[in-house]
């Protein structure tokens, strides 16, 4: 798990935690209501929006989130370089032995078309509809988070006016009045928690991770590519290097 991650969840909340005890008892900010009408609400919400097959699997989507270990991408232009030299030296039938060792399913797959023998268009084709099919499938999931700091708030607001009518409909006794509005207000502050300090910066991450994964598949594409053409190896890697900014570039020269 990123050390990113780890500190900046425990830190936010514990930041929250910190000031809420420096405002007075802990139990204060307890509402049991307004935890109900919050989470439930925010879930019976993202299951109306979207269908309950994409619900089902929005913990493997946290999970990805969490616990996505970013792939080197420097490691991967020095490797898909390495294959063009050998399919440069010894033909590129000779890397169907390679595929074997290969761990990532992208990259064997763009190989052992190549190495079949299709045609160029069809490969790229076939990527690209692999590419395009992961886009959906992260946009999916992020969606699902979006939608929860879109409305977690709006429930909180719902919350604090139900509250207020109860409130008001009863003001028989007005020293209880500063009580019951602190208590209305509870489903606010917690719906502005879940957005701000869950469900967002969690649907900020699945965007990041998307954009990362998408990047390192894109450059196993034209590496792919370029290699089905027989571009010299010092070709592939300066069209796989432009998809770097200037300072990975030079970390890709030192790997190199």
């Amino acid at each position: 798990m990123d050390l990113g991650l780890i500190i900046g969840f425990i830190g936010t909340w514990a930041i929250i935690l910190v000031a809420m005890l420096l405002g007075g008892s802990i139990m204060t900010y307890v509402d049991v209501p307004s935890v109900i009408m919050i989470f439930g609400g925010s879930i019976t919400v993202v299951l109306f929006c979207f269908p309950m097959g994409k619900v089902k699997g929005v913990f493997g989507v946290g999970l990805k989130a969490l616990f996505w270990k970013s792939s080197s991408v420097a490691d991967l232009i020095d490797e898909l370089v390495g294959f063009a030299e050998i399919a440069r030296r010894d033909g590129i039938l000779s890397l169907e032995s390679k595929c074997r060792e290969i761990e990532d399913p992208f990259i064997v797959q763009g190989l052992q078309m190549a190495v079949d023998g299709t045609d160029p268009e069809l490969i790229e084709q076939v990527l690209m509809n692999d590419l395009d099919n992961l886009v959906d499938r992260h946009e999916g999931g992020k969606a699902l988070f979006d939608a929860m700091t879109k409305y977690a708030p709006a429930i909180g607001m719902i919350g604090t006016l139900v509250g207020l009518v109860a409130m008001l409909a009863d003001l028989s006794d007005p020293s209880a009045i500063g009580a019951g509005l602190a208590v209305a207000l509870l489903t606010t502050l917690y719906g502005a928690m879940v957005a701000n300090a869950f469900s967002g910066p969690l649907a900020d991450r699945l965007g990041r991770r998307s954009a990362e994964e998408l990047l390192y598949k894109t450059i196993i594409l034209k590496g792919v590519m370029s290699i089905q053409q027989g571009d010299n190896p010092r070709v592939v890697e300066q069209k796989l290097k432009t998809f770097l900014p200037p300072s990975e570039r030079k970390a890709v020269e030192e790997a190199a």
